[in-house]
């Protein structure tokens, strides 16, 4: 197996924790820090992979989960792996399925199957493993920490993530440690099956998860364990499952004092503009997040500081009538093709005709517009003018 992956720390802002580094995979470089977007079914909603890479993405996020129903690993496999398969033919990372424990664990479903109004709980959690239904047609699906590495290694991505338990939140103590506790016996259990059988040519880094819920001794506590495993890089989980984000902000500064300086971190599930300065501020190097094509389709569009409204600076409604007559770009300093072609009264106009274009154009917009920004902030750290650059956005 071809050992591509690499991690190199370029320089430190001195006035804070953030870092501007590379990660050398396989499929390509990504420049840290970077912005990852979610592609979870193997696509970024409304976006082609041309798309993509004018917005100068670097990475793009796959859900074991998702990929395991529809299409099937095997299918991905024979395909050359998740890059080629959707022909981004850069880096790509899958999550371990972990999260669904979360985001599907509390959901019951009607299987018409077995009978009319019958209802089946999704997810039953065990030490073991996890015990899913699917949601498109109820099939049982044993997810353990062998089974999610066996997936990611068939889907091919240049990162791959341990198993894990995602507690909602709130969380009682004894059921975050207790989700805690099973999170690390499966990080050893991940570790274990990645040396098993490999089905690409290149290396699939691993990373450990940190748990720990709200709680600063269990997040201490999972810190300590996971970083002092043999992973290639560390992430940081359990925060976008509805904690506040100062509580978010928390779990990354307990985390912190015990993650290893020469591995990279991640942090999964965060993409508002004040978190993305806050959490590379806190020294992590890559985030993921569906909010550019979420807030896309919608009719949200983000802006620069100036530009936005009261509650919200960084972003607009471009679904308001205000916006009708409106012949300026969506942000008034953004290079992107659509801000450089169309108005906010045309794309205003495309959505309150639910016109298909609309979601692509917002989208499309808010794509280029965070990487932009991310980019913007690699430039600054190298400049040594981070604290600057982000006193003039918050402040």
């Amino acid at each position: 197996m071809q050992n591509d992956f690499k991690f190199e720390i370029v320089t430190k802002d001195k006035k804070s924790k953030a870092r501007l580094g590379k990660i050398i995979t396989a499929h390509g470089l990504i420049e840290t820090p970077a912005f990852v977007p979610v592609g979870t079914k193997a696509t970024v909603k409304g976006l082609t992979p041309q798309d993509l890479q004018e917005a100068e993405v670097q990475i793009l996020f796959g859900n074991t989960y998702h990929l395991h129903l529809r299409p099937g690993e095997d299918l991905v496999k024979d395909f050359g792996g998740l890059s080629k398969f959707m022909s981004w033919n850069g880096p790509t990372i899958t999550d371990s399925g972990g999260f669904q424990v979360f985001s599907l664990g509390q959901l019951k479903m009607k299987l018409t199957e077995e009978g009319e109004g019958t209802e089946v709980k999704v997810v039953n959690i065990k030490d073991d493993g996890v015990m899913f239904h699917s949601h498109i047609d109820g099939s049982k699906h044993l997810f353990t920490p062998e089974i999610s590495i066996d997936i990611q290694k068939k889907l091919g991505a240049d990162l791959i993530l341990a198993f894990d338990e995602c507690a909602p939140h709130p969380s009682t103590y004894d059921y975050t440690k207790e989700a805690m506790e099973r999170t690390h016996k499966w990080a050893i259990r991940s570790l274990k099956a990645s040396k098993s059988k490999n089905y690409h040519p290149w290396k699939q880094a691993l990373y450990g998860i940190i748990q720990g819920g709200v709680y600063q001794d269990l997040r201490k506590e999972s810190a300590k364990f996971i970083s002092k495993l043999d992973f290639d890089g560390i992430a940081i989980g359990g925060v976008s499952v509805g904690e506040s984000k100062q509580e978010m902000r928390q779990a990354i500064d307990w985390s912190y004092p015990f993650l290893p300086e020469n591995k990279p971190r991640h942090l999964l599930g965060i993409g508002e503009i004040d978190d993305i300065f806050d959490v590379i501020e806190r020294g992590m190097d890559t985030f993921d997040c569906v909010i550019p094509t979420r807030f896309g389709r919608y009719g949200i569009v983000f802006v620069g500081p100036p530009e936005g409204n009261i509650k919200n600076r960084f972003r607009l409604d471009i679904n308001k009538l205000i916006y009708t007559k409106d012949k300026s770009q969506i942000s008034k300093n953004c290079l992107c093709y659509v801000c450089k072609n169309f108005t906010r009264g045309y794309i205003h106009h495309l959505f309150r005709a639910q016109e298909l274009l609309a979601y692509r154009l917002a989208s499309y917009h808010n794509m280029f517009f965070i990487n932009n920004l991310v980019k913007e902030i690699r430039e600054s750290i190298l400049g040594e003018n981070f604290q600057k650059m982000k006193q003039e956005w918050l402040v």
